[in-house]
């Protein structure tokens, strides 16, 4: 038996362990309502928060990746994400949808730095609540509860659409990828990070290779994950792309992210004292799918997938 395999058993036994622990073994996608409860639940919690910051997605540590503090990575990943789909470039007052927005880090990022006019919009109530908490009344932003795969806004609204690590939580990704192009105006931009599984059309997933899938599927309310070549197949068959998706594999970038994310509980043991043994059980939690994930990512299983596509 190999490195990997005792490493996968391990999280796996962690994992149930933990679940029976906090008397709830999975948190399986059912309906875009139970991912908004599950948001609804972490964002009242105050635990992810608290260590990941105001940006609940990965960080940007480089290629080779290098050292960096583990918050600044994550800030640091937004004005990568800007840089590498040219946004710098656009003028001030630029109108942008933060497509799952979270508690809208992103959003105060793309505002203040780069002066952009953004709406921020996830599917949790709560989310919504702590990011006009945390936004200040000088930053143009404003956030709102909508669902990705029905939006609310017109056709042609939005100069940018942007959108980090919310498509593992679509059910129905050719729907996501129409709304994300339908709302743009012609000549916008659409630029998405994402989560994304190898495409097992050409590889199909062994037996140990589609357990660790259906963990991280389950665990964190996710009905699937596309392919970087699935996604930007469903992006030009919309027939609104002008020319062709750009797409780059960022997983050496951000890879780090996730032991580093097991690292900010050792290193911040406040967190017991300030969330309790209940919050601490909550925390533990999410290890073993932490370590999923860091093995998923590092053995190519999945990718982390950059989308730039510009409207017709």
């Amino acid at each position: 038996m190999d490195l990997l395999h005792i490493i996968v058993g391990i999280s796996l036994i962690l994992l149930g362990v933990s679940g029976t622990i906090y008397f709830l073994s999975t948190r399986p996608y059912q309906s875009p309502e139970s991912v908004a409860q599950s948001y609804d639940q972490w964002t009242k919690d105050g635990i992810l928060e608290f260590y990941w910051g105001e940006h609940i997605h990965l960080g940007y540590y480089g290629s080779p990746p290098q050292k960096k503090d583990f918050l600044k990575a994550k800030s640091d990943f937004v004005h990568e994400m800007v840089h590498w789909g040219k946004l710098n470039k656009l003028p001030t007052e630029t109108s942008v949808l933060d497509v799952g927005c979270g508690i809208g880090g992103s959003s105060r990022i793309l505002s203040r730095n780069y002066g952009f006019n953004v709406t921020g919009i996830t599917i949790s109530p709560k989310q919504v609540k702590r990011a006009q908490e945390l936004s200040s009344s000088d930053l143009n932003t404003k956030f709102m509860v909508n669902d990705a795969m029905n939006l609310s806004f017109s056709d042609d609204s939005f100069d940018v659409v942007w959108c980090i690590e919310a498509g593992p939580h679509m059910s129905n990704k050719r729907k996501f990828a129409q709304e994300l192009l339908r709302v743009l105006k012609p000549n916008g931009i659409l630029i998405v990070a994402d989560w994304n599984q190898r495409d097992d059309r050409k590889q199909p997933l062994n037996f140990l290779e589609a357990t660790i899938m259906k963990q991280l599927l389950e665990q964190w309310s996710h009905p699937a994950f596309a392919s970087i070549e699935g996604f930007t197949e469903l992006l030009e068959i919309t027939g609104l792309v002008k020319g062709k998706v750009i797409t780059d594999d960022w997983t050496e970038q951000t890879l780090p992210s996730w032991l580093e994310s097991i690292w900010q509980g050792i290193k911040r043991p406040s967190g017991l004292w300030h969330f309790g043994i209940i919050g601490f059980i909550k925390s533990l939690r999410e290890v073993p799918t932490l370590l999923l994930m860091r093995i998923a990512f590092g053995t190519g299983l999945c990718k982390f997938g950059m989308f730039y596509a510009v409207k017709k």
